[in-house]
């Protein structure tokens, strides 16, 4: 079975500067041509293991909404190669099955595409412990850090829980695919977790930063700093954006959206400066479908806003780049 399925939403290639357009849905495309890879994983336990996630769907569907040119910044993404090489061909009554494609395919990924960025679209957090897996299996000589943008730290012991969604920092762990020391997480607020996750979290090293913590501080100079120490210490960096770190106000259909978490425009500055670091590698967008009825498309456009200010932040490191390079040579 192919790793890659082409997705529900299929676009008629065309010239023009909307999402739809510049970006170029192929399965096979050649690697050297490819400045980021974007994929989606459909698996969702929202409502039970057989629900299919909608938020990839979603997620392109609305691209015509979008234009590839920023305003704020003055900024045209066309100048990125972006390919949808479409969804993994998962088992949606057999989660352990779904979980080795995965894996399986970021790993793939990883290997074929090494001088490409990766974006995977889902989907719960448990997609996040299956790429990491992947990835790790690619690289299997490299230090990851993990930033995770989220409300909760997700690290409950399988264990004592079970096959959770929520534990995907802990499988990782567990696993030694990651250190306790190079997790960093951060949207942290309120009262979302449980003492002992917290204290689990602490004997395990992880990185706790509260959003009061990055509001007081700066949140530019929390994230410039947590990617400088992570860019010391390990030797790529993955980025999990679980869309629950948006304020409810912002996220009324995501299932674990809370009071007090990100605004919107906190989301899209810290995604604009990770892509601004070239050893965030790989990101995903996760945990956005409801426990029932359909996306609102204020939350499915806020999730492509804040893919899109990602863009932004690698555009403008490759244009400070090449500006650099102009000025040694003059």
């Amino acid at each position: 079975m192919n790793m890659f399925i082409q997705p529900e939403c299929q676009w008629k290639q065309e010239n023009g500067s909307a999402m739809h357009q510049w970006i170029k849905q192929q399965l096979n495309p050649n690697p050297n041509d490819v400045d980021i890879v974007v994929y989606g994983a459909h698996l969702s336990y929202a409502s039970g293991a057989s629900t299919k996630a909608q938020y990839p769907t979603a997620f392109r569907k609305a691209w015509p909404s979008f234009q590839s040119y920023n305003l704020d910044e003055q900024i045209n993404l066309r100048a990125l190669s972006v390919v949808d090489i479409g969804d993994v061909a998962i088992h949606e009554q057999d989660r352990m099955l779904s979980e080795s494609a995965i894996e399986a395919a970021a790993e793939n990924l990883s290997i074929t595409f090494q001088k490409s960025f990766t974006c995977l679209i889902g989907g719960d957090h448990a997609i996040t412990a299956c790429s990491l897996k992947g990835i790790k299996n690619a690289f299997p000589q490299d230090r990851i850090g993990i930033i995770q943008i989220d409300t909760h730290l997700d690290a409950r012991n399988q264990e004592e829980v079970g096959l959770a969604q929520d534990s995907p920092i802990h499988q990782l762990m567990a696993a030694g695919v990651v250190e306790g020391k190079h997790v960093y997480n951060v949207g942290l607020h309120g009262f979302f977790n449980s003492p002992e996750m917290i204290h689990y979290a602490r004997e395990q090293g992880i990185h706790m930063i509260t959003l009061k913590q990055m509001r007081r501080d700066g949140i530019q100079l929390t994230i410039r700093e947590m990617l400088r120490q992570l860019m010391y210490e390990v030797d790529r960096i993955y980025v999990s954006v679980d869309l629950d770190a948006l304020d409810i106000m912002f996220a009324r259909d995501v299932p674990a959206a809370t009071p007090g978490g990100l605004t919107a425009y906190e989301l899209f500055d810290i995604l604009k400066l990770i892509g601004e670091n070239e050893g965030v590698r790989h990101i995903d967008f996760v945990y956005t479908d409801p426990k029932e009825g359909v996306l609102r498309p204020e939350t499915v456009k806020i999730g492509v806003t804040a893919f899109l200010q990602w863009l932004t932040g690698i555009q403008l490191d490759h244009r400070n780049r090449i500006s650099k390079k102009g000025k040694v040579m003059l």
